[in-house]
């Protein structure tokens, strides 16, 4: 009996030691590939977010085909009749439309081209809209049942810049985007990009992306909009701007990257005719485009 139950202790002993070994091999293991599946999964992301651009572009063109070769109006917009302004370029459906033959909403343009708003939204941002799908699907019907006002509007992570203006900060000119695939004068070729900007009302004083940077911190959504990635200016000298990758999509369909430190900053207008940009503070801050946004 007592060499049977050693060996059974003796056994269990081992098996326990064995257990622990291995524990300790796959933490090991994890601490040696953690780094290259997060480097992986980031690259997913990426490819999705690039891919999405391009469904947006490809879709947009299909639109301009189909309508006499212009793009849809925009919908970053507030206001009735000639009192009406700009609002943030990411701005998927306003709180009214301008007029009886404008939509307030950009999916009643476009939703029988995408039916699923994800490719609408980058995929690196934090936490997609909880109605996103619901208010792409409602169109300019939309109203968010649980707040009391009606015609809600919609914000995303995107910026969407055809038929868009605004006013390029230090510079004496305005940006305006695409009316067709076909451009125009002074009109830029860029339709799409990643949000990256400055001094949003919802994140005072810090810089703010739909794309992930080291050290961002998540800036809450709101009743109408998405999560976004928030850097505060207090700590910026930590911030590479250089790491940071952005992507944008352009009318001839390609997406390209680009660095935050290869862009220019743009404010978004009070006002229909871009005179009077919101003071700083007080309204969704500075908007980075691409550089070569810029004709």
């Amino acid at each position: 009996m007592y060499p049977c139950v050693v060996r059974h202790k003796y056994d269990r002993a081992v098996t326990l030691i064995e257990i622990l070994v291995v524990m300790s091999i796959i933490a090991i293991m994890a601490g040696i590939f953690m780094p290259t599946i997060i480097k992986m999964r980031l690259q997913s992301y990426q490819t999705i977010n690039m891919n999405n651009q391009r469904q947006i572009v490809a879709v947009v063109t299909c639109f301009a085909s189909d309508n006499n070769g212009k793009y849809p109006e925009s919908t970053a917009t507030i206001g009735q009749g000639q009192n009406w302004n700009w609002q943030e370029p990411t701005m998927m459906t306003a709180v009214r439309s301008r007029s009886p033959r404008l939509h307030r909403s950009m999916s009643r343009y476009l939703h029988s081209y995408v039916e699923d708003a994800r490719t609408m939204f980058c995929h690196n941002a934090p936490y997609r809209y909880k109605y996103f799908q619901a208010a792409w699907d409602a169109g300019d019907d939309w109203d968010n049942p649980e707040t009391p006002e009606a015609n809600d509007p919609m914000i995303g992570s995107y910026c969407f810049y055809w038929n868009y203006t605004g006013i390029l900060e230090g510079q004496k000119k305005l940006f305006k985007g695409p009316e067709g695939p076909s451009g125009g004068e002074n009109q830029s070729k860029v339709l799409v990009s990643d949000y990256f900007g400055y001094n949003h009302w919802r994140s005072p004083l810090s810089y703010g992306s739909c794309e992930k940077f080291k050290g961002g911190i998540v800036a809450q959504g709101t009743a109408v909009s998405s999560d976004y990635w928030s850097y505060p200016r207090s700590d910026a000298n930590s911030l590479d701007l250089q790491k940071i990758k952005l992507y944008a999509g352009y009318i001839d369909g390609h997406v390209e990257s680009y660095s935050a430190t290869e862009t220019v900053p743009m404010k978004v207008s009070m006002s229909s005719d871009c005179n009077v940009p919101y003071p700083d503070g007080l309204g969704p801050g500075a908007f980075f485009l691409p550089a070569n946004a810029i004709p």
